[in-house]
C-alpha cells in the first residue's frame, strides 16, 4: 500500500471514533478575532475534499492543536505546548454554544468539518447544534459532499440561523456551489493580491478575505462569512506549508 493510500486508510479508521472538540471563548487566532471558536476532530474531515492530504490546518500551531485533539476522546485531555487542553463531547460543546449570550458571533472550526465522520453529515448531532445556535450567530465552512441529505441539513442551517459557506477549490467549482443559493467560499492561488478584481468564469465576483491582506481586519470585525444572504464570494489566498501544492488545486490542476 502506497504511503499516500496508508495515510487514507489511517484516517478513515480514526473517523470511526467519535469525535472531539475543543471551545475557546476568546480566540488567540490573529485572523479570527476575539470571538469565541472551536476545533474539531479530523474524523469529520470527508475524504473526498479536494484538499484533504494538503490542508493548511495541519501544519503550524494549529496543526499541533489539531493532531493531539484528533488523537483524543472526547472529554479527554491533551498536552498542547505547554498547557492541557480540555476536549468536549458533542453534546458538552452544544450546552456551551447554547450558554453564549444572545446575537453572539462565533466561529465553529478553525480546523475540521461539520459534524459526521467522513462524508456524511450526522444529522442529529446538526441539528443539535443548530439549536444551540438560536439566537447566536454561528458561522463554518464545510467540504462535504452535496449528497441529497447534506445539502438538506445544510440548507436548514442556514434557513435557521447557523451560516454553513460550501467551500470550492477552484473558481469553477465555486460557480458549481453558487448555483444552490447558498453562501460560497473559495480558495485562491497564493500570488493573489487584495485588491485584484477576481470573478469566477460565469462572472460571479469574489471578494478576497480583508483578514489575509490587513493586519487590522478579522472575524469579528469583518462579518462577511456569516452573511447567508450576500451575493459575493469570499476567496482565501492558499496560505501555510502547502501553499504551493493547494494553489495547483485552486487553479484546476494547473501548475
Amino acid at each position: 500500500m502506497s504511503t499516500l493510500k496508508a495515510r487514507r486508510a489511517a484516517l478513515r479508521a480514526r473517523s470511526r471514533l467519535p469525535y472531539a472538540v475543543t471551545f475557546t471563548l476568546v480566540s488567540r487566532n490573529s485572523k479570527v478575532g476575539p470571538i469565541p471558536v472551536s476545533t474539531t476532530s479530523r474524523g469529520t474531515c470527508p475524504p473526498d475534499c479536494g484538499l484533504f492530504d494538503i490542508c493548511y490546518a495541519a501544519s503550524g500551531p494549529l496543526g499541533g492543536l489539531w493532531k493531539g485533539l484528533s488523537a483524543t476522546k472526547p472529554g479527554g485531555t491533551f498536552v498542547n505546548g505547554r498547557g492541557i487542553v480540555q476536549t468536549y463531547t458533542w453534546q458538552s460543546f452544544c450546552q456551551q454554544v447554547a450558554a453564549l449570550p444572545p446575537a453572539t458571533l462565533w466561529r465553529h472550526n478553525q480546523a475540521g468539518d461539520l459534524p459526521g465522520n467522513g462524508n456524511t453529515i450526522d444529522p442529529v448531532a446538526m441539528r443539535d447544534l443548530i439549536e444551540a445556535n438560536r439566537g447566536r450567530r454561528g458561522f463554518t465552512y464545510t467540504h462535504k459532499p452535496l449528497s441529497a441529505a447534506n445539502l438538506a441539513l445544510i440548507r436548514f442551517a442556514n434557513h435557521n440561523g447557523f451560516t454553513v459557506n460550501l467551500s470550492a477549490d477552484s473558481l469553477a467549482d465555486a460557480d458549481r456551489l453558487a448555483e444552490t443559493g447558498l453562501p460560497v467560499v473559495v480558495v485562491l492561488p497564493d500570488t493573489v493580491q487584495g485588491n485584484e478584481h477576481i470573478a469566477t468564469p460565469a462572472g460571479r465576483r469574489v471578494a478576497v478575505c480583508p483578514a489575509t491582506y490587513m493586519a487590522d481586519v478579522n472575524c469579528a470585525s469583518c462579518q462577511l462569512c456569516q452573511r447567508q444572504g450576500r451575493k459575493v464570494i469570499v476567496g482565501f489566498p492558499a496560505h501555510g506549508s502547502n501553499r504551493r501544492k493547494v494553489s495547483i488545486v485552486a487553479r484546476g490542476g494547473v501548475s
